[in-house]
């Protein structure tokens, strides 16, 4: 596990195995960015030469390794590039200084080229306590790496300790902050990450009392026999199909202090091979990752546990593992969920929003100010959207645009999106009050948020944010982002929490 630590001292004196420094690029050429001027006077004002040399420019991301010669204590300098210089040095706040995604997504692709070093120092621009945070943060993610399945050969640790050289006022409690999200980023990474053998439905509720206690959380599990006398009948059919029965897991926050109350909603499929709507295989082989939602939210409340912020938040894990046998729900099925309506099961495949709408009409038992839904909902969020960008959507514009703004400050890609009146209709069943799927392809994303807002009462703002691409990296690794389990949108649940219990406990509360 990668520790962080906060030192003011000079880039140029710091005992480290590696020295990170900013770069920009210039129409003269790289300059070193504030933090390493040092080295660049160490090597006696030749490091644009020797950048220029090497083919570095400066772009965002871009990563160099060179050697110190004995210049400073660090053996290797890592120059990585953060683009153009912003135009006015920070005041009051992040907006007047660095792009803190900038700084998180460069410290992010530093630090993963450091796997096997003992330990970094990040002198990258740290001048406000915002930017120190960033770069923690950035560092701390991009440290990442899911080795335990791993038996050996030449794979190299994760870089051992962590410095972020500053002397910015605040900047050890906002350094102390990012490693609080870190680790609950890191959990949720290497929830997503392990294979579904590994981690079912009671695996996870499991997961989440021993952990969820440790960090003084509330934590309530329903198994099988509960939600089936309890009326559960969305989570209850979607798991029906399986050897591993399903769970809800109730996780809950208090502070003796707090007026508001925020309820999120994860959905929780430990596996999804579609059910008797049996997905292609090719479209199979990463649906582990289909429990990302539940895997936020559960992150998120460990993470608002431990920073003791001034609010009550509870959150719902539904879990189940969809699989095809003789006893799953078929095509045709009709569900009596808890909230009394009933659902017939068009698609065994669009499984997600029955467990659900299950989740959502329990947490609205709780009185929350806001329910959050999200889940790794449609495959046409990653067809409208891309990889990296969740679609969210509301019953109440103000709170959409709320989140996206929310979730862009974190440097979590989201885009606010309509419910289009007209596609309801697409949702009318023969036989029950709504059918879990439209029959066009059109729009199909919104038209399982319209889905979900049939079970959200009048009077409640609710949002529903679909992040099937964001959850999961497919691709290669990427500023502090890493193949596979991605941790997304845990970052911006907790800032969600943070904005209601407005005690500015981030240096990047809103």
């Amino acid at each position: 596990m990668t520790t962080v630590r906060i030192n003011a001292s000079d880039a140029v004196s710091i005992e480290t195995s590696a020295l990170i420094i900013g770069v920009h690029t210039t129409p003269e050429g790289p300059r070193p960015a504030p933090g390493g001027e040092g080295l660049d006077q160490a090597l006696d004002g030749r490091l644009a030469e020797i950048l220029t040399t090497m083919g570095f420019t400066g772009k965002a991301e871009e990563v160099v390794k060179i050697p110190t010669l004995g210049a400073l204590p660090a053996p290797v300098a890592v120059a990585v590039g953060l683009g153009d210089a912003p135009q006015a040095a920070p005041q009051d706040g992040p907006e007047d200084g660095y792009d803190l995604e900038t700084l998180r997504r460069a410290a992010g692709a530093a630090v993963r080229s450091l796997a096997g070093t003992a330990s970094a120092a990040l002198a990258l621009p740290a001048r406000t306590a915002a930017e120190a945070e960033a770069v923690a943060l950035g560092g701390l993610l991009g440290a990442y790496d899911f080795t335990r399945y791993r038996t050996g050969g030449d794979r190299k640790p994760p870089v051992g300790e962590l410095t972020v050289l500053s002397g910015a006022a605040g900047a050890e409690e906002a350094v102390a902050h990012a490693a609080t999200l870190a680790d609950a980023v890191t959990l949720v990474r290497d929830l997503v990450n392990t294979p579904p053998s590994d981690l079912w439905p009671a695996r996870f509720a499991e997961i989440a009392q021993e952990t969820g206690g440790e960090a003084g959380l509330s934590v309530e599990v329903l198994d099988e026999v509960r939600l089936k006398e309890d009326g559960y009948g969305g989570i209850v059919g979607v798991g029906q199909g399986s050897v591993n029965p399903p769970r809800l897991v109730r996780v809950a926050y208090s502070h003796p202090e707090a007026s508001r109350k925020v309820a999120f909603v994860g959905k929780g499929i430990t596996f999804d091979s579609g059910g008797l709507s049996l997905k292609p295989s090719a479209s199979m082989d990463w649906m582990k990752s289909d429990m990302g939602g539940a895997g936020a939210v559960f992150g998120a409340l460990l993470a608002i546990a431990r920073l003791g912020l001034r609010v009550n938040a509870v959150g719902y894990l539904c879990l189940a593992e969809n699989m095809p046998s003789g006893s799953a729900q078929r095509p045709s099925d009709v569900l009596h969920t808890y909230s009394g309506k009933t659902v017939e099961v068009l698609d065994t495949d669009a499984e997600g929003r029955l467990v659900l709408i299950d989740g959502i009409a329990r947490a609205t038992e709780d009185e929350p100010d806001v329910i959050i839904d999200v889940a790794t909902l449609t495959g046409a969020q990653i067809v409208a959207l891309g990889w990296r960008t969740a679609g969210v959507m509301a019953n109440d514009d103000a709170l959409r645009e709320e989140i996206v703004r929310i979730a862009g400050e974190q440097g979590e890609g989201a885009w606010g999106m309509p419910l289009p009146a007209e596609l309801r209709k697409g949702l009318d069943s023969a036989v029950a009050d709504i059918a879990n799927l439209q029959p066009e392809r059109w729009g199909s994303m919104l038209a399982a948020g319209i889905f979900l807002r049939e079970f959200v009462p009048a009077g409640v703002r609710w949002a529903h944010v679909d992040m099937a691409g964001p959850a999961f990296n497919k691709g290669e690794p990427h500023g502090y982002t890493p193949k596979g389990g991605t941790g997304a949108l845990t970052r911006t649940l907790v800032a969600v929490a943070e904005h209601y219990a407005g005690n500015g406990t981030s240096p990047q509360a809103v």
